[in-house]
């Protein structure tokens, strides 16, 4: 028979599990789904793209498109840090913030 603390610390143990579980799954759904954060992510695929595009088309050197898939990049990782952040999603405050660091990396995408 189980003593009185053993039950208690199994019964904890169980729901602490539980709880993990749980919010593992909320951030996964956050994180797979959440509007702000997959407008950001395609339109840092769009620019992407466009970078290829342009050296393709010899409208830009391969350093300049380095410089701008490395800046992209920059700007991937802070989203998923302030993702990180915020139960893997973005605030508005946050999604303003990547949208302006995007529309310069845009602009000397179309120069």
């Amino acid at each position: 028979m189980l003593s009185r603390k053993t039950f208690i610390g199994s019964l904890i143990v169980a729901t602490v599990g539980t709880l993990a579980i749980g919010s593992t799954a909320q951030a996964g759904q956050w994180e797979a789904s959440h509007p702000r954060r997959v407008e950001v992510n395609n339109r840092l695929a769009n620019q992407n793209n466009r970078i290829h595009r342009a050296v393709q088309d010899g409208q830009m050197s391969r350093g300049e498109a380095r410089n701008l898939h490395r800046d992209d990049r920059q700007i991937r990782q802070e989203e998923r840090d302030m993702a990180s952040q915020d139960y893997s999603h973005l605030t508005r405050a946050d999604q303003r913030a990547l949208n302006q660091q995007e529309n310069q990396v845009s602009r000397r995408i179309a120069q």
